[in-house]
């Protein structure tokens, strides 16, 4: 579909994201163990999260007790913004065929201000959140 075209590095940094959003704030976390839970390859991992670094959206601690960890509060950190950082320059906005006479073309404008307006609507925090209530109700109960 035109204007929703993830690569799998936006789908990754998103992951990965998300995976420091559900940690303990202030304690980072190791490369190895956010690739080995978001089933990331490792080496793929490391390059998107020294993007992610130079975006602002993360940071590094060195040392035997290093890793990553979120440079800002998770709940201040929008999806979009996210998003938008890892796939510029990917030319995702408007397929080769688009011009003004696309009769399609104001379609999928807003079509693209809507998805942006929602991924500027969740904040990773909300991300998280959803997510392990959604993960709570899905635990199986071993009583017998």
């Amino acid at each position: 579909m035109g204007p929703l075209n993830i690569s799998v590095k936006g789908e990754y940094a998103l992951l990965a994201v998300l995976d420091l959003s559900t940690q303990r704030a202030g304690e980072p976390v190791k490369i190895a163990s956010i690739a080995k839970r978001q089933k990331i390859p490792q080496k793929f991992l490391e390059l998107i999260l020294a993007g992610l670094k130079q975006g602002g959206f993360v940071e590094s601690r060195r040392g035997a007790e290093g890793g990553y960890l979120l440079a800002r509060a998770a709940d201040s950190i929008r999806v979009g913004e996210v998003l938008r950082f890892v796939e510029r320059g990917r030319g995702q906005r408007g397929s080769p065929r688009a011009r003004t006479e696309d009769p399609f073309a104001g379609m999928w404008a807003d079509v693209e201000k809507q998805v942006n307006r929602i991924l500027d609507d969740r904040s990773f925090a909300d991300l998280a959140r959803s997510w392990a209530e959604k993960q709570s109700r899905w635990v199986p109960n071993w009583d017998i």
